[in-house]
């Protein structure tokens, strides 16, 4: 942590005093005294995440996919979403998208693509996150966290695409998934097994 004693840079920041606010297993909030990049003095608030960010867009050999829906606490809504979870920074990424495909929904897949890595609310958080594309789908147990409340179904990737263009599903990360497997298969960078389904 910096002091007004010995400051340090953030890029144009300067960063005189940095303490910890607060403190859990999955975040930690800093507030930073700063000086803005104008030289005017001020605070900076981040959130610090202790896991990646990581989602799922399974799909099966007919073109569908599944969703999951459950209660998010921060707006009190109830929110549809492709398999997401956190994943343990020194895992692999890959074994944590695994696992939360086969804990929230029950599926294994045979085949996988990285779709993207994100900077998910980068003004107040260091939050990263990860995409992945699996097909290749046997179903299985969904094995949910005891403390989850959740409810899947089966929709067609046109339906899904249509529930992010219609405000039905607002998280942005399912929208990130969305859309870059939609321009990977155009640009012809997925398997034409798997492109040909996400361009109908």
């Amino acid at each position: 942590m910096s002091d007004d004693a010995h400051p340090r840079r953030n890029g144009p920041w300067t960063v005189h005093e940095t303490e910890l606010s607060y403190e859990n297993p999955w975040i930690r909030v800093e507030t930073s005294k700063v000086a803005h990049p104008d030289g005017s003095p001020g605070i900076y608030g981040v959130v610090r995440y202790a896991n990646l960010a990581i989602g799922v867009l399974p799909i099966d050999e007919s073109g569908h996919t599944w969703i999951v829906g459950q209660h998010r606490f921060p707006f009190d809504a109830y929110s549809w979403e492709l398999p997401e979870g956190g994943g343990p920074k020194a895992e692999d990424p890959l074994d944590s998208a695994k696992r939360e495909l086969a804990e929230e929904t029950g599926l294994r897949a045979e085949n996988w693509q990285a779709l993207g890595r994100w900077d998910v609310s980068n003004s107040v958080s260091d939050e990263k996150a990860i995409g992945y594309l699996a097909w290749g789908l046997r179903e299985g147990e969904a094995k949910p966290e005891p403390s989850e409340a959740l409810t899947v179904k089966r929709v067609s990737f046109p339906d899904l695409v249509s529930m992010c263009l219609d405000g039905e599903i607002t998280d942005a990360f399912t929208h990130l998934m969305v859309f870059a497997a939609i321009e990977r298969a155009r640009r012809g960078q997925l398997p034409e097994e798997i492109g040909s389904l996400l361009r109908q």
